[in-house]
């Protein structure tokens, strides 16, 4: 067995001949000068060694920032990638590198750290990124987007983000190409702007080989080893590796390679479209970056002309069943009919684009997730496998960030960020159905350039999740909501009032009716329809041990009491917000919020000691919760049941099984909140 040391010597021998030094490197930042170049094929088999700390899979611009952490903090890292860095999405990217925008403080976090590290890693590696602090402007052209950008610029300059408001004026000194008659204002970050997705690849790359990773193409994994529920090592055409974390960062090809260890990533190819246009005089390179999201575009100088960038109202995905494992460096053929309303509007932005030729109209796919939010984090399948994966189309602009928070996650074995909103374990694996990647893609990329309204509602991959009550909601006139897939009730109309859902930053024109549940529920009692929420049957004779070591409170007490309680981690901070039933003495329930539903799961198993006698049951679809609130509860459900239910008989924390009609039913009367 080769000692470290030996296995990187024997990998910079491997990379003679061309692995490594004829990957595809261009400075145009695009597609177009890519075709042109040369790939040169290694002629003897790459060396592999037989083992490593981390195994990263995936040689884009994530892959290779994770192997480049990892490395920098100590660990023999190896990056497999099946064909050439860059290969798969990266080499097409448009580059853009922007912080203003996201509403995440994390994710936020994550694109000042690619733009410090882009600043920065020439002088490290001496191999340029290509980052132009050109600035970025993005352009309020209606009233509510012009709300919306207030908003988030109000919390990017909490976050840190020096974004500043503009007129249409100031817009035009900055991109006097732009037409401004119709702009409300310009919200513009002077020192965000731009890199060359291949050169930055490649100092992330060289960066992981100073530090000493194994970079080695021409390498495809095609299978994951584990023992007792952890991952032990990557098989290989060329061999086998043994390493105890691999890291998922096969871009498009996430989904696909992760099924090949039981790991759900429904991430979803879509095609993705770009036009590069010839020569234009007037454009300086150093203009900045413009983004135009109610014309569906974002223009920046490309050459000596412009990139017109879309990301249209309506998407395509692509290959739902499988990507082509050969694709690579590739492109779609465009659409030009489904496409050309879009184009059409993009270009109206700045229309001397109309005038001159177009070099060319760019297809090439990128990978999306249901809820436009990353893939990362620890599988709840697998330990020690790890995914960062369904960027978005911001792999470029939160590389990096991604590549240093994962390294962390990695080497201290948690995470120093709050990563809820894009932990693996938030995916629930009815979303890696074929039908349900092809319908939701399409609408989630499609919501990128769309107002994000706090009330819009997902409309696609609908009604499969129902309660027993949903068809008494509906003939009280229910406007129904995606909670987690469930079909959950929002509010009410009263009769003659039409059920449309009233998109706003303002009070909608339901908000009265919305008002009067409220107060009944203050006032009078209310049944709200909560089924939604996570269910879990804990069982065995060590199950009350688990979940008292697990939770803030004694859960294992008096057997038909209710608990609500917290569950911290190691550093005191919170994993879970819940109630625990004891139902018998070795019989629990568990409900969690429904976004919670697989990390609950995981944190109860993953807790759970070898030797304990336990058995967690997911039961969430099999019981309907049924919320009775406010101060008339009682008196409602003494009409209902032949218990008693006064204040006495049926105390606080208490739950009984009742009779109500001809059923039995389980009821307790704190709420599940």
């Amino acid at each position: 067995m080769l000692s470290a040391a030996a296995r990187r010597v024997g990998g910079a021998v491997s990379r003679v001949g061309g692995q490594f030094g004829c990957v595809p490197r261009f400075t145009g930042g695009s597609a177009l000068n890519a075709r042109a170049v040369a790939r040169t094929m290694a002629t003897l088999p790459p060396v592999v060694p037989t083992e490593a700390d981390v195994v990263v899979v995936g040689g884009g611009i994530i892959g290779t920032s994770v192997a480049y952490h990892l490395a920098q903090a100590g660990k023999d890292v190896v990056l497999l990638e099946r064909d050439q860095v860059t290969s798969g999405t990266t080499w097409h990217a448009a580059g853009l590198m922007v912080t203003f925008g996201s509403l995440s403080e994390t994710s936020t976090e994550l694109r000042k750290y690619s733009k410090h590290m882009y600043r920065t890693l020439e002088e490290e590696t001496g191999q340029s990124t290509g980052f132009k602090p050109v600035g970025f402007i993005e352009l309020a052209s209606e009233p509510d987007r012009l709300e919306e950008y207030r908003r988030v610029a109000a919390f990017n300059r909490k976050c840190g983000v020096d974004v500043r408001e503009i007129s249409a004026s100031e817009v035009a000194e900055l991109f006097p190409l732009a037409r401004t008659d119709d702009i409300l204002a310009g919200f513009y970050v002077p020192d965000d702007g731009r890199v060359n997705p291949v050169d930055a690849t490649m100092a992330m790359t060289k960066g992981a080989r100073q530090h000493g990773a194994w970079i080695i193409e021409h390498c495809p994994v095609t299978g994951i080893t584990q023992e007792n529920g952890r991952v032990t090592g990557v098989t290989t055409e060329h061999g086998d590796v043994k390493a105890p974390v691999v890291v998922n960062c096969a871009g498009m090809w996430a989904r696909q390679f992760g099924e090949l260890a039981g790991v759900t990533i429904p991430n979803q190819a879509a095609e993705h479209y770009y036009l590069i246009t010839d020569a234009m005089p007037d454009v300086d390179s150093n203009w900045p970056v413009i983004e135009d999201p109610a014309n569906y575009a974002y223009i920046r100088p490309e050459g000596a002309g412009l990139m017109v960038g879309l990301f249209e109202g309506e998407a395509a995905a692509w290959n739902v069943e499988s990507i082509p494992d050969t694709f690579s460096f590739g492109e779609i053929s465009p659409d030009w009919e489904r496409m050309a309303p879009f184009l059409e509007a993009a270009m109206s932005r700045v229309p001397t684009t109309m005038e001159v030729g177009a070099k060319t109209f760019f297809c090439g796919p990128e990978s999306f997730t249901p809820d436009l939010a990353p893939v990362v984090g620890e599988a709840p399948e697998l330990r020690n496998y790890f995914v960062a994966a369904g960027l978005n189309s911001i792999g470029i602009l939160t590389g990096p960030g991604i590549g240093r928070l994962l390294a962390h996650w990695i080497v201290h074995g948690k995470s120093d960020m709050d990563v809820t909103g894009m932990n693996i374990d938030r995916l629930q694996k009815y979303q890696a159905n074929p039908e349900y990647r092809r319908d939701r893609v399409s609408e989630a990329l499609g919501l990128v350039y769309k107002c994000h309204y706090p009330n819009r509602s997902v409309r696609t991959a609908r009604g499969v999740k129902r309660s027993v009550i949903y068809d008494r909601l509906c003939d009280r006139r229910a406007y129904f909501k995606d909670v987690s897939g469930w079909e959950g009730a929002d509010w009410f109309a009263p009769e003659g009032e039409e059920i449309t859902n009233e998109l706003t930053w303002g009070r909608a024109s339901w908000f009265p009716w919305w008002e009067q549940e409220h107060r009944a529920c203050r006032e009078g009692v209310i049944l709200m329809d909560m089924s939604f929420m996570s269910k879990f049957l804990v069982q065995g004779k060590d199950a009350g041990d688990l979940l008292n070591r697990l939770s803030t409170a004694n859960v294992d007490d008096e057997v038909d009491m209710i608990t609500y309680t917290q569950w911290l981690n190691d550093d005191g901070k919170m994993e879970a917000d819940l109630t625990v039933a004891k139902l018998e003495e070795d019989k629990f329930m568990v409900i969690a919020t429904d976004t919670a539903h697989r990390h609950v799961e995981t944190w109860m198993k993953r807790n759970t000691p070898e030797d304990a006698h336990v058995c967690v049951t997911d039961v969430t679809g099999g019981y309907t919760q049924i919320n009775i609130q406010g101060p008339k509860s009682r008196e409602l459900l003494a009409k209902l049941t032949t218990e008693d239910v006064s204040n006495e008989a049926f105390p606080f924390r208490k739950m009984k099984e009742i009779d109500m009609g001809y059923v039995d039913t389980g009821c307790g009367t704190p709420c599940f909140l």
